[in-house]
């Protein structure tokens, strides 16, 4: 099994850096050109299937490499993006002016403090986890989001979910990060242009 996790391509909110969690926010023209990058490596990458999140950042750019790579889309929504409740389209300064004791506590430990109304980050880490192990063995480019795929690679080598934004502070949108289910990344953050297929 291996399994190429990638975030989708650029949104409209990205610019502004507002954190969109389950809203359904459209890709820009640079992410639709992001996920045409991923999906002509994806042409080359040997892939048996592609995997995506419901949210339609996900599915659009999945869909672009499932097409060329010639291989069937598969939809989950345990693959989506952290709810993130109140602090959903904002950015962390409006988080600071509308709710400053939740977002200070959020910034300490994101995992122990989620934003109010927000997803619990250990469930998103598990539920998460939990269907990348459903995944039919193969060579497997799952399209999901940042903060899900962070939280998740924390639990998956055993480090604490709080650190997930000290620890991957980076994810580029369409890069490569590659996992093995048994405790390790293969490859992070990757841009497909460096990226063997």
């Amino acid at each position: 099994m291996t399994l190429l996790l990638a975030r989708h391509g650029e949104t409209i909110w990205h610019d502004g850096n507002r954190y969109a969690g389950l809203s359904d926010v459209a890709l820009t023209p640079r992410g639709e050109e992001q996920a045409g990058e991923l999906a002509a490596w994806a042409a080359k990458a040997e892939l048996s299937a592609v995997w995506a999140s419901t949210l339609s950042r996900s599915k659009i750019t999945a869909a672009a490499s499932a097409t060329a790579a010639g291989v069937p889309l598969h939809v989950d929504e345990r693959l989506r993006e952290l709810d993130f409740g109140q602090g959903d389209g904002l950015t962390a300064a409006e988080m600071r002016e509308r709710f400053p004791e939740a977002r200070a506590a959020f910034e300490a430990d994101p995992a122990a403090n989620p934003l109010p109304g927000g997803e619990d980050p250990a469930a998103a880490a598990e539920r998460f986890l939990a269907c990348l192990r459903e995944i039919p063995a193969g060579r497997v480019l799952v399209v999901a989001h940042t903060t899900a795929i962070r939280l998740a690679l924390c639990a998956l080598v055993g480090l604490p979910l709080g650190a997930y934004r000290r620890a991957f502070p980076r994810l580029d949108n369409c890069a490569i990060t590659e996992i093995d289910l048994k405790g390790a990344i293969l490859r992070y953050n990757a841009p497909t242009s460096w990226s063997r297929t």
